[in-house]
This record gives C-alpha cells, structure tokens and sequence, in this order.
C-alpha cells in the first residue's frame, strides 16, 4: 500500500487540506473508489476505510493481479468532516455537484478537478455514495442512464438492486454522471446509513466490491456471490409523501417487505402531540428508503417503496 496527495491546500489557521489517496498494486489503472465527499458521510468513510485494511491483507498476500492498480480516496473532503458540517465550510457548496471541475475556479471546483484528473483515466469507477434526502435505503448499486451504463456489470455486485436514474440537470456535475461520460464503468454504491454508523451494511458493501473486483480479475478473491440484483428504474419507486408536517415515526425498515394496506409511519403535531395523519402502503411492496430524521415537512417523500408483482 502507497499513500499519494491527490490535492493539497495551505490552511490559515489549521493544517493544510489534502485530499489523500491509497494506491494498491501496480501497472493500468484499473479499479478508483472514492468515498465521502460531504462532511456528514460517516459511513461513507467507514465502508472505505474497511475496503483499505481489506485490500491491505490481500495485497501482503500477493493476491492483485499483475499489472493492475486500485486507488482509494476514503474523504474529497476532511475539513466539512471535521466540523460536522455537510456541505463545504465557507460557501455550503457541494464538491460533488462541480464535477468535472475547473483548476481556475472556486475552491470546490478546484478541488473536484484535481480529483477528477487524477481519477478519470480509470477502467471501473465506484462511489460509495449517499442520496440528497436524509434517510436510509436499501443497499443498492445505481447507475445515471448516459448511453454507457452497463447494467450486466452492476448486477456483479451481487447487491439486491440495481438502480437505474434518470439524470437531472443538477446530476450533470456528479463524479458519476463525468466518469461515465470519460467512458469510465461508473457505479454508486448504497448502504444504509450516512451519518451514523451501520458496520453490517458497511461490511456487505464492502465484500460486494471484492466481489465485484475478483470478477474482474483485478484480485484474486473467493467471497460470498450475494444476490441476483433485480433491476428497476428510479422512477419506478412508488413515493409515500407525509400529508403534514411535524415529528415523523416510522414502523418499517429498508428491506422489509409490506402488504397493501399496512401502517408504515404517523406524523404527530409538534405543539399539541396529537397524530396528524397515518401514512399506508399504497401498493404491495419492499421497503427501498425511510426518512429518518425526527421532524418532516408536509408533502415531503418520507417512503419510498419498490413495487412487488403478486404471482
């Protein structure tokens, strides 16, 4: 294992930015994964740093293919981390909404450039990432439709879904939505949690992509296959919106399968306590996001659930 700064920034009054790198094997560049890049993805970095001491163990047992290299940048951005902040600290921009970059611009797109030019020339492209709503999903491979997304390559990931998204503008200046269009294999990977920890999702995301790499032939590894990934698009999932606003409480998790009919959350008045409303499962169906903040908005997607076809 190597230790590279990809990108380094004089600090003023702390110590300097960096954005560091861990280099596996030698030879093409073969394999990138990059982990958190907001300063609330705890288990972004926690999936990352299980992937590095993984990949440490298999490289002192010579098992990288020849001729391949793997870099893993755990954080794009330690300063928001280490302030508990999501979005960078100064202006609340988001590093990865400035993809593919410029060297010239603010400091986020500078930062997102450097990344980018370090990283763009890989084969295989994985983010662990984090969906822009708060809340839990279902672990999960997700790939932006751009013309170059290769769904038989997801479905390696032996993850139970495989979700295709339909780009919006603002995913135009993702890491993933550049990788695919510099015609790298790009896949974001989904586990459960953001901010807080969940080291058995964590530990699956992390053996789906040792998995995925043997399959690859970039390692040599023998792991549990996992799933057959069903494939769905993300306008498919069936939104449950809370009718008013208030302290929100779940009864489901991410995974659970439900019948029509069944209870999945309340809303409670903030002032009075008293149930506002009672949100159902409109369809048969498993349960693939729930919010999981204490206090909800009215009209905003708390459920998000992937309809099951009845036999």
């Amino acid at each position: 294992m190597r230790q590279e700064t990809i990108f380094q920034m004089e600090g003023l009054y702390r110590d300097d930015f960096r954005v560091t790198g861990f280099l596996f094997g030698e030879g093409e560049p073969a394999v990138c994964v990059v982990g958190s890049m907001r300063g609330n993805e705890n288990q972004q970095l926690y999936a990352c740093s299980g992937l590095i001491r993984r990949l440490a163990e298999l490289e002192e047992k010579d098992r990288i293919f020849p001729g391949k290299q793997i870099l893993v940048i755990p954080s794009a951005n330690p300063y928001s981390m280490n302030i508990k902040k999501r979005f960078w600290t100064i202006d609340n921009t988001d590093i990865n909404r400035m993809f593919p970059g410029y060297a010239l611009g603010e400091t986020t797109q500078r930062i997102a450039g450097a990344v980018f030019e370090r990283v763009k020339e890989y084969t295989f492209g994985i983010q662990f990432a984090s969906f822009y709503m708060p809340g839990a999903f279902v672990p999960h491979v997700r790939m932006m439709k751009t013309g170059y997304e290769d769904v038989r390559l997801a479905q390696q990931f032996g993850l139970p879904y495989v979700v295709l998204h339909t780009p919006r503008p603002f995913d135009t200046t993702t890491l993933n939505y550049n990788w695919q269009i510099w015609e790298t294999k790009a896949f974001s990977v989904y586990t459960t949690n953001t901010a807080s920890l969940d080291k058995e999702s964590a530990g699956r995301a992390v053996e789906a992509i040792l998995n995925f790499l043997s399959k690859q032939e970039v390692i040599r590894y023998r792991g549990y296959d996992g799933y057959i990934s069903q494939v769905i698009s993300s306008d498919d999932f069936v939104s449950v919106r809370a009718e008013t606003a208030g302290f929100f409480e779940a009864y489901v998790k991410p995974g659970e399968e439900v019948v029509q009919g069944q209870l999945l959350a309340r809303i409670f008045d903030c002032y009075l306590g008293t149930m506002t409303c009672a949100l159902y499962a409109p369809v048969a169906s498993t349960v693939a996001f729930v919010h999981d903040e204490p206090m909800t908005y009215e009209n905003t997607a708390v459920l998000k659930l992937i309809r099951r076809e009845e036999w």
